[in-house]
Order: C-alpha cells, then structure tokens, then sequence
C-alpha cells in the first residue's frame, strides 16, 4: 500500500499546466516589503514568556517608559556642571 501512494505522488506534476508564470518578474516587490516590514523572530525561550504581539508589545513599552523615567532623574543639564566648577 505504502508502494502505490509513493508512486501517485511521483507521477503527479510539480505544477499545473494552467499555472503561467511566464510573464513574472522575480522580486518585484521585495523592496517595497523591506522597507514596511516588522517582523521580529524570537528566540524559543522568550517565545514561551511572551505567546503574541500584545504581550510582547506590552512589555515593550514598560521598559521603554523604565527607561525614560530614569534618563529623566539622572541627566543633568551642561549649564549646572559648569556652575558648581567656578
């Protein structure tokens, strides 16, 4: 039995004969999608931690605004280094 299915797949075609790619340009729009795509690959780990975008976008953005609120209390301005020198 396992014989005659591995022959069917055989002798079928790779393509059907009313598909017509003649006229095709190879990587028309390839750019085009460089440029508006944002697909990020995670790594399986994180993939466990973080199962869809909303996850991960949430994450995202409580670190971003860690981040902003600790630039914010440690930067000091150029003009108050140069007071407490003279």
């Amino acid at each position: 039995m396992n014989e005659k299915i591995t022959k069917l797949k055989v002798k079928e075609p790779e393509m059907r004969p009313e598909y017509d790619f003649s006229g095709g340009v190879r990587g028309k729009y390839y750019q085009r999608y460089m440029e508006n795509s944002n697909v990020v690959v995670l790594e399986p780990d994180v993939h466990r931690r973080f199962r869809n975008s909303s996850a991960v976008n949430k994450a995202l953005r409580s670190l971003m605004r860690a981040e902003g609120t600790r630039r914010g209390q440690t930067k000091r301005s150029a003009r108050t280094r140069r007071d407490r020198r003279t």
